[in-house]
């Protein structure tokens, strides 16, 4: 699953104009990337919405802006500039937390901490739970699937070069990362397993599809989707995992500690990316 170097595929009809490369190669480092960036977005998304009790309709409100915002910074963009890139990539993972989130739960007392009575301002959750959650997001993916398909763009990484193209590629990934999050706090609460024990579930599916990456039958596209779904259940099984109690399987570091951590890692890992990304261009 690695991309070209250079991409100047042919322009689809009704768009722009071909440009230059706009997503980086996937590539190891580009998965390790993505897995701190999802597991970010778990622990931040939970630190507006519980710790700061901001609530998950309000906070959903002002993450969606935050995507938004970037995306259209990612859009404007005429080459690939990780920080743009990574900087959607964690705002979806966030927006994707809270909606997930306001879609699935609502102020029932398990979803409380100690002492609250509620989840914040504004309408509590949905409360349709994870099943019928996951349900909703996968009709949804597969609805932007299908719009994709027939537009007859490329459903190949490495040859979205048009505004069309790269407009349903983030629309896919806001859906999958909210429906990765649906995913990974069925595997943390209501699964068995636990946070640890969900991460190495979705660790061992990830392993799988590494093994199916030689096999010819199974095109490298699907592999590719597939992973970038389950990488964010594997975020938010690893991020619950550092910050809920202890008596509850949690390291409990808390949101905002886990946060500042991770994005640490994050930046320092976007600013090796930058530096590579302007040796490439010169």
């Amino acid at each position: 699953m690695e991309q070209s170097e250079v991409l100047n595929g042919p322009a689809d009809q009704g768009t722009v104009t071909s440009v230059t490369k706009k997503l980086p190669e996937v590539t190891l480092a580009f998965w390790i990337m993505k897995i701190a960036a999802t597991t970010l977005g778990e622990t931040a998304g939970d630190l507006f919405a519980q710790t700061l009790k901001l609530g998950y309709f309000l906070t959903t409100i002002a993450l969606f802006l935050v995507f938004v915002v970037t995306l259209a910074a990612q859009l404007r963009s005429r080459r690939h500039h990780p920080f743009f890139y990574w900087t959607v990539i964690l705002s979806t993972s966030m927006a994707g937390t809270t909606v997930s989130d306001f879609m699935n739960r609502d102020a029932g007392a398990e979803y409380l901490a100690g002492g609250a009575t509620s989840l914040g301002w504004g309408p509590q959750g949905l409360g349709l739970g994870y099943p019928v959650g996951a349900a909703v997001l996968i009709s949804i993916l597969l609805a932007v699937f299908a719009v994709w398909k027939a537009t007859g763009t490329t459903f190949r990484i490495r040859e979205i070069v048009t505004l069309r193209a790269e407009i349903l590629f983030w629309s896919a990934i806001l859906v999958s990362n909210t429906l990765g999050t649906s995913m990974g706090d069925f595997l943390s609460d209501s699964s068995g397993l636990g946070y640890a024990g969900g991460a190495l579930l979705v660790t061992g599916a990830l392993a799988v599809l590494v093994a199916l990456i030689k096999v010819p039958v199974v095109p490298n596209v699907l592999l590719f989707w597939i992973a970038f779904v389950l990488t964010r259940p594997l975020g938010a099984t690893a991020g619950d995992f550092l910050t809920k109690p202890v008596a509850k399987g949690g390291l409990n570091l808390g949101t905002a500690g886990s946060s500042a951590v991770l994005l640490a890692v994050l930046l320092g890992l976007v600013a090796h990316a930058q530096i590579r990304e302007r040796g490439t261009s010169a």
